[in-house]
């Protein structure tokens, strides 16, 4: 006995009739679907059900699993504390997957502040599975903002866990899919959305997890999904497994994107090592990237790089381009990893005695003194991405309509305080936007009387 098989489902809340109050039938293909893969995990007669949840204790940098003997919920958020639901956790099993973690210094367990009350995310698809008849016990997993490859390596634990207590156990990976997809849905409408729910449902219904696995981390941001952490965990928990895939429903009326699908497991095979042979097109996607840097990003890259591994700033290199060496200008140096940014810091006016100077500092700073992020960790290293942009001398102007937010950058003053934004930036659609954000990033409140410049940049990606 050991895991018998993984299903994907949703979490929308109006799905349960006191909620729904009627509305819920806008979605009957995803409740039907919902009921059918309810029955399909009972039928395997499960003596524990992990759910892996976007709402329950998220942490940057850990999976948090629930630990006790077990916890309890509401849907008193949504108006309607009378709906309630106990689930008892299965602590052997939490103990021996927490254990196994440690052996692999996988950042996942039971630390960390503890939150008590189940979350929608949880109870959604207890309420399925109770109803189906279900009486066993849970597993109540968080996700995180680690990796892709830190939330696979947990799913195959999972599967290694169920195995080695020879309990019989089923995966429910809870999560929505794009927030996106419709302009008078609750979050609007992003043409990333629907790209991304059909590719979600293509993966579904093939049981292609590496297509899975390599979604774009700017595809995923924009469509605002929900899930996509929890089907990571999904797959791993499928590694070297063949799987026979049932796409049972996908729609999204309402402007949120639901699936339902059942992952049957057959035969084992290596050739399903679907999380080592993504990681292999990660690096040969970074050392390709690596190879076409120019020179602006082959400075930061070598700068930070040399910091880590050395404790001590980089010496600049004898040969340098002329407008390297011979230009003062501000510089901004941003760093990403995962697709999510992981440090960025700049000077708006020249510090220092020429730009590769500027930038050979900034990349540093960047990486080990942004306060919003702990330092960055040799480790890393070869998966991160550099941007450098190159600042114009800001001038002043009278209001913002003389900004574009695709072409100038805004900095933002009020006495001693001052906020910078950069141009032409995901997310940032409207010059009010940009001066916005400005404001906040240098506490500088709404009402404020400021002093306004625009500067260009010359940006390196």
């Amino acid at each position: 006995m050991a895991l018998s098989g993984t299903c994907v489902v949703p979490h929308p809340p109006l799905i349960i009739p006191e909620i729904g109050r009627g509305e819920e039938k806008g979605i009957q293909a995803t409740i039907d679907a919902y009921q059918e893969a309810a029955a399909w995990v009972v039928a395997k007669e499960p003596e524990t059900i992990i759910i892996t949840s976007p709402h329950a204790k998220m942490y940057a940098d850990y999976l948090q699993i629930s630990s006790g003997p077990g916890g309890q919920g509401s849907f008193a958020a949504f108006a309607h504390p009378e709906l309630r639901f106990r689930a008892a956790y299965d602590e052997d099993f939490v103990h021996h997957l927490t254990k196994m973690a440690d052996e692999i210094k996988l950042p996942a367990g039971t630390l960390g502040k503890q939150d008590g009350g189940l979350d929608h995310g949880t109870m959604i698809p207890l309420y399925f599975m109770q109803k189906a008849g279900f009486k066993g016990r849970i597993v109540r997993i968080g996700l995180s903002g680690l990796s892709r490859d830190a939330h696979y390596a947990l799913g195959v634990l999972i599967a290694q866990t169920a195995a080695k207590l020879n309990r019989r156990a089923v995966l429910v990976a809870s999560g929505d899919l794009s927030h996106k997809l419709k302009a008078d849905g609750p979050y609007g409408f992003d043409p990333a959305g629907p790209v991304f729910d059909e590719r979600m449902g293509a993966c579904f219904k093939t049981g292609d997890f590496l297509q899975l696995l390599t979604t774009p981390a700017e595809l995923a941001d924009s469509a605002a999904e929900c899930g996509l952490r929890s089907f990571w965990i999904m797959a791993g928990a499928l590694d070297r497994h063949q799987v026979e895939a049932r796409l049972l429903a996908q729609e999204g009326p309402f402007g949120v994107g639901y699936a339902v699908a059942t992952f049957d497991l057959s035969d084992h095979d290596e050739r399903r090592n679907i999380g080592e042979q993504a990681a292999q097109l990660h690096r040969a996607e970074m050392e390709e990237r690596r190879e076409r840097e120019d020179a602006y990003l082959a400075l930061a890259r070598y700068s930070l790089e040399y910091y880590v591994r050395h404790g001590k700033r980089a010496p600049l290199p004898d040969k340098l381009l002329p407008e390297l060496a011979g230009q003062k200008a501000g510089a901004f140096v941003s760093i990403k990893k995962d697709g999510q940014l992981r440090g960025c810091i700049g000077t708006i006016l020249p510090a220092r005695n020429n730009l590769a100077e500027e930038i050979l500092y900034n990349a540093v700073s960047a990486g080990t003194g942004d306060p919003r992020f702990s330092p960055v960790t040799a480790d890393e290293l070869p998966d991160l991405v550099y941007d450098v942009d190159v600042l114009s001398v800001p001038e002043p102007i009278k209001g913002i309509d003389e900004l574009d937010v695709k072409r100038y950058g805004v900095i933002v003053e009020a006495g001693d305080r001052r906020g910078l934004l950069l141009p032409d930036l995901a997310g940032v659609d409207t010059v009010e936007q940009q001066v916005d954000i400005a404001r906040r990033k240098g506490n500088i409140g709404p009402q404020e009387a400021v002093k306004l410049w625009r500067f260009t940049v010359t940006r390196h990606e």
